[in-house]
């Protein structure tokens, strides 16, 4: 795999939890924009906070971080015909709707991505992705793996570090080089995990006794954890993205959507496919706010994803809503 491949992908991951304000993961609303964790917090404690966060927008009001958000009326993931997918057909092929609101707690403008949050977009990983190579090789089964995770910080890295010390040999194919080190270093000190035969060292390959996919993933699974506790930050929050930009007045905008081929830096142009722009991966059963509802309160905080969700729960309920680019259609 060409070395400046990899080193344009590792830009645009390490800019996926932007800096002014950064949520990262679990995060926390502050007023001074700094990074909050829940580091150090057992998943006990993690999920009595969630608890504490408000009830379920479907009831019309709050939702609660660590409780199942019953399904509302989707419209958007229903195949548009007659008279609404003639007039899908008269937008603009990439139109799309945002909604824009002020965070209570701080001077910051959140401004979210609502088609892909309502599009009905699902990771096909084992079930007909493609990869992120310059030809589709689903039979390698690498997934988004082939370059490696750039870790966000000391803070992602440790977190790894310390998961990757529990995998045993049944969950882990390549066990035995992790133990001489799992990250590597790269031009301007980046760090990200190390490849192993051309994909992420945490990579199980078909033919293992396990199966192919993340080792970190299965073993979170296996103790019924979150994948998202033990996989770095820009794993898990694939193919959500939150770009942080500060004004010159002080405050900060923070946009939420989705993670284009284009933010990937100059390789992501020489993919042959990309999940976000197929219409195969967006045949899920929930839409995205519904599915991903833990990652994005880990990006964005419980307080703020609640605000979200009651605004989603009515656009929901007030017709149907522009399907998104991928899954729109054109005849």
């Amino acid at each position: 795999m060409p070395g400046d491949r990899s080193d344009a992908v590792a830009g645009a991951q390490r800019r996926r939890a932007g800096d002014p304000g950064s949520s990262g993961r679990r995060a926390k609303s502050t007023k001074d924009g700094k990074l909050m964790t829940g580091a150090g917090t057992g998943q006990e404690a993690r999920r009595a906070e969630q608890g504490r966060a408000i009830r379920q927008a479907d009831a019309g009001v709050k939702v609660k971080a660590g409780v199942e958000v019953k399904a509302g009326k989707q419209a958007n993931g229903k195949q548009a015909n007659g008279k609404q997918a003639k007039r899908w057909r008269l937008v603009p092929a990439d139109a799309q709707e945002w909604v824009t609101f002020e965070d209570p707690a701080e001077q910051r403008t959140w401004r979210f991505d609502v088609t892909f949050l309502l599009s009905h977009w699902a990771c096909l990983y084992g079930r007909g992705c493609q990869g992120v190579l310059t030809e589709l090789a689903p039979e390698m089964a690498q997934g988004c793996c082939s370059y490696g995770a750039h870790f966000t910080g000391d803070e992602d890295s440790a977190r790894v570090k310390a998961a990757a010390r529990t995998l045993t040999t049944e969950q882990w194919q390549f066990a035995a080089q992790g133990k001489r080190g799992f990250a590597r270093r790269g031009a301007g000190g980046t760090v990200s995990t190390r490849l192993v035969d051309g994909a992420c060292i945490f990579l199980n390959r078909p033919g293992f006794p396990g199966g192919p996919g993340c080792a970190l993933h299965r073993a979170a699974l296996e103790r019924g954890d979150r994948p998202m506790d033990l996989k770095p930050d820009v794993c898990w929050q694939l193919p959500l993205r939150r770009e942080d930009t500060s004004n010159a007045d002080g405050s900060v905008t923070s946009v939420v959507g989705q993670w284009d081929r284009a933010h990937w830096g100059a390789g992501g142009a020489d993919f042959a496919w990309w999940c976000t722009e197929a219409p195969e991966a967006f045949r899920g059963g929930a839409p995205v706010w519904r599915h991903m509802k833990d990652e994005l309160i880990a990006l964005i905080g419980p307080d703020v994803f609640t605000l979200l969700a009651r605004y989603l729960v009515a656009r929901e309920k007030t017709g149907p809503a522009l399907p998104h680019p991928a899954a729109r259609p054109r005849h």
